[in-house]
C-alpha cells in the first residue's frame, strides 16, 4: 500500500521569514516562546505548540497555511496541521 503524499504540499513555496528573530505575535505582545516554526505558505514566523501561546498554530487555521518547517538549524522536516502529521 503506498503512501499518498500530503496534497497540502503543494502550498509550500521557497519563503522569507518575516521575523527571523522570533516569534512575530510574541515579539510584539513580550511573550516568551520555546521553538519557532516558519510557514512555507507566506513565511510567517510563529511559536511552536510548546510555547505559551502556539502562534504558528493559530497562524496555519487562520489564514489556512497548514505546512510549517522548524527555523532551529539543522531541521528539516515539515508538519501538516490539517492532518496533524508530517508532510
Amino acid at each position: 500500500m503506498a503512501i499518498e503524499p500530503d496534497p497540502h504540499l503543494s502550498m509550500v513555496h521557497d519563503v522569507t521569514p518575516s521575523t527571523p528573530e522570533g516569534c512575530e505575535e510574541c515579539l510584539r505582545l513580550g511573550s516568551p516562546w520555546v521553538h519557532l516554526r516558519l510557514c512555507l505558505t507566506c513565511g510567517h514566523v510563529g511559536c511552536c505548540d510548546s510555547s505559551p501561546l502556539k502562534h504558528a498554530r493559530s497562524h496555519a487555521y487562520a489564514e489556512q497555511h497548514p505546512i510549517v518547517q522548524p527555523m532551529e538549524a539543522g531541521e528539516t522536516w515539515r508538519w501538516c496541521y490539517a492532518h496533524e502529521a508530517m508532510a
